[in-house]
């Protein structure tokens, strides 16, 4: 089932994505059916909204009336009130992982601190605006500097994205339950800097990271996702992230793929930047998905441009690289080796949202393996099919134990992908790649 789902959801990307000649006959029909089906679709979910709502209310309303009964019936019968329920038990699973440096802890979460930089323009009313609406999705061709600060559960399991479900009656944020952006502020570039050195300093190698986010991500899913990230890395550094303006929506893919290519230059300076002034000796540089071609690319750049560069980033981890394969191997390859001594790439034969670009863009992509590995001189390709169990089975990098496992090897130790657990060698005439065994 899981499967048929994601293909389904492939195809509405394809669908929202990939040109079609039309007559202007056919346009229009199409036009006023999209129309039809998106006023049906929100028919539907705003029925669907006041039914649960309805229940809800009904569940307060049947509750309340027994707690009246009850406190009658002891009334009547001379009886104390009993005391409060003891909280409920931990929820089993998946491990926990303890919060990257966060601030003082609550009774039901901690909060972590983030860095950012960001392209996208701030909106008019910032310091009025709700955190998660400070920034919109246009273009503002410059960036913007700050810390975000989100507040992670204390029952949070490690790999999800805890938010909201509306069919388990869930309306609204609540920091124990839920992975919630409570604040972001903005700072001068001399007083982030300053900031984010002394956060290096404090950690205990000297260590940051950049994760730069991919196709469909707002900004508040990127703040989100960045102290996920963080948090269950156990990561001791300064955790920083990118936010280039995606759209955040399926239909926003073509106009995705032309502002990732316009940030480019944005995000090669901002990456100069963390090298020159991040005071950090071990800088890693994340990139997913989309945000795979603007780190590349940006680091191909800066590499021509700054040989005394060349080496200084720690590690690089390409997750789920939304490129073209041959572009890749051919023009991008070569100088990520040339920018860190350790490169991983992450692939896999599952990913339903790289099937759909495969189709959308006609031609394989670099972070799917079902027709073949990546094989590159210098690059650790870590073949990762089966270890996710999501629809899409595209985050596998920040969602999957076994995967965070090992970035957080390559963290700790920078050990290649030859003396990593439980990595298994495989053999090809062309090449080496491993392969990270599902659970």
């Amino acid at each position: 089932m899981r499967r048929i789902v994601g293909m389904l959801l492939a195809a509405v990307l394809m669908a929202s994505c990939a040109p079609v000649r039309q007559t202007p006959d056919e346009a229009v029909a199409q036009a006023e059916a999209q129309a039809m089906a998106r006023a049906e679709a929100e028919r539907r979910e705003a029925q669907a909204r006041e039914e649960a709502q309805r229940k809800q209310a009904d569940a307060q309303a049947e509750a309340r009336r027994a707690a009246e009964r009850e406190s009658r019936a002891r009334e009547d019968a001379g009886m104390e009130a009993p005391p409060p329920p003891p909280p409920p038990p931990p929820r089993t699973g998946r491990s926990r992982a303890p919060a990257a440096r966060p601030s003082a802890p609550t009774a039901d979460y901690v909060n972590v601190d983030v860095f950012y930089a960001t392209n996208r323009s701030p909106d008019a009313a910032f310091d009025s605006r709700p955190a998660a609406d400070r920034f919109t999705a246009a273009n503002a061709g410059k960036l913007t500097y700050g810390q975000a600060r989100v507040s992670i559960p204390k029952r949070h399991v490690a790999g999800e994205l805890e938010s909201p479900r509306w069919y388990l009656l869930e309306f609204e944020e609540d920091p124990a339950r839920h992975v919630v952006l409570q604040d972001v502020s903005r700072l001068p570039e001399g007083a982030f800097f300053g900031s984010l050195q002394s956060r290096v300093r404090a950690s205990g190698d000297s260590s940051a990271f950049v994760f730069v986010h991919g196709f469909n991500v707002s900004y508040r899913d990127a703040a989100r996702r960045t102290a996920q990230l963080a948090y269950d890395l156990r990561f001791d550094g300064a955790p920083v992230f990118y936010s280039w303006p995606s759209q955040a929506s399926l239909a926003g893919y073509f106009t995705d793929e032309e502002t990732i290519a316009r940030s480019v230059p944005l995000i090669e300076d901002f990456l100069a930047d963390m090298a020159d002034r991040s005071g950090a000796s071990n800088l890693y540089v994340i990139g997913h998905s989309m945000g795979t071609r603007g780190v590349t690319r940006a680091l191909r750049n800066l590499v021509a441009k700054r040989p005394d560069l060349r080496g200084r980033f720690r590690g690089i981890i390409l997750a789920a690289p939304d490129i073209d394969a041959k572009v890749f191997r051919d023009q991008l390859a070569p100088a990520m080796h040339l920018a860190s001594g350790r490169v991983t790439l992450y692939a896999s034969s599952e990913d339903l949202a790289l099937k759909a670009s495969r189709q959308v863009n006609r031609g394989p992509r670099a972070g799917d393996s079902s027709e073949g590995v990546m094989l590159v001189d210098g690059i650790d390709t870590i073949d990762v099919s089966g270890v996710d169990e999501s629809v899409l089975a595209h985050s596998y990098f920040m969602e999957s134990d076994k995967v965070m496992g090992d970035i957080r090897q390559i963290f700790r130790g920078n050990l290649p992908a030859a003396e990593r657990q439980p990595l298994q060698s495989v053999k090809l005439r062309d090449g080496v790649f491993w392969k990270l065994l599902p659970p």
